[in-house]
């Protein structure tokens, strides 16, 4: 009876006490890193510093522009109560984002909270840690879902207003150009952002975020006085209201001349009627008269 050929497939060597293989390894060399370093350093390479979020699942998928940069490895996703040693946008802070604050980014970059805007009491502001906590100044939104709206900025317009903020235009517009509408960002609030730049520390922002709202509320009161005008504009002029008055009167003129004449066209047809019907009584009577002396 034949012998069962053995899988070679399986095999394997049995190691005498004291031998090793050739692939067996204590430690992994300095070349070889764990995929969430290799995620670490994919976004930093494409952006240039770290950018990262915490991410609390209050946006529709589609529309998360979080979601969006995470899939394309422009961000890397943080848990509740780790630290962030960059940048932190967060309304806990005490600061705007400003042009002094360049050095922060350049070495441990930016983070943003990705939640609705709707549900900012549910977040656990306390537990989202870092030594360098932002606000934004006064920029417009121009993403889909608040376009026009001041300070409604979504995630990724929030980044790249940090970055523009810190001179590090290039990273902004590499995340904006991930999205149909990113241009419209820059196109919007590039003025502001402009002044905002000019400035050198949080203080000036502000005073300078004071000027411009004054401004665009002094351009909405005149808008708003010059639609006033316009709208008298539409209004009857008291000079031509002589001229109305006369057109009237001469149409009622006309009307009453009409009316006459057709009273007197009556009256004409009415006697021309009257004076047949008298002839035709004369002309019976006649007749009767006529038999009767027969």
């Amino acid at each position: 009876m034949p012998k069962p050929q053995r899988n070679k497939r399986y095999e394997y060597k049995v190691f005498e006490l004291g031998e090793r293989p050739d692939s067996a390894i204590d430690d992994a060399p300095s070349g070889i890193k764990s995929r969430r370093e290799e995620k670490i350093d994919e976004v930093t390479a494409k952006v240039g510093v770290p950018v990262a979020m915490w991410d609390f699942n209050h946006c529709d998928p589609r529309r998360c522009s979080g979601k969006k940069l995470s899939r394309q490895g422009l961000i890397r996703d943080m848990k509740v109560g780790q630290r962030f040693r960059g940048i932190v946008l967060s309304p806990k802070g005490t600061q705007t984002v400003n042009p002094g604050d360049r050095d922060i980014v350049a070495a441990n970059g930016a983070a943003v909270v990705e939640c609705s805007w709707a549900r900012l009491d549910e977040i656990p502001w306390g537990r989202i840690k870092s030594p360098h906590e932002r606000l934004l100044p006064y920029l417009i939104a121009t993403n889909p879902v608040n376009y026009g709206k001041p300070w409604r900025l979504n995630c990724v317009e929030a980044l790249a207003a940090t970055f523009y903020l810190t001179g590090f235009d290039e990273y902004g517009e590499t995340l904006l150009s991930k999205f149909s509408w990113g241009h419209s960002f820059l196109k919007v609030n590039g003025g502001l952002l402009e002044r905002y730049s000019k400035c050198k520390n949080s203080e000036e922002i502000i005073a300078e975020q004071e000027r411009i709202m004054a401004d665009e509320q002094r351009e909405y009161e005149e808008a708003r006085q010059q639609d006033d005008e316009d709208d008298d504009l539409l209004q009857a002029n008291p000079n031509h209201q002589n001229w109305v008055e006369e057109s009237e009167e001469e149409e009622d003129s006309s009307e009453e001349e009409e009316e006459e004449e057709e009273e007197d066209s009556e009256e004409e047809s009415q006697e021309e009627q009257s004076q047949e019907d008298s002839d035709s009584d004369s002309h019976s009577i006649s007749k009767k008269l006529h038999k009767t002396n027969l």
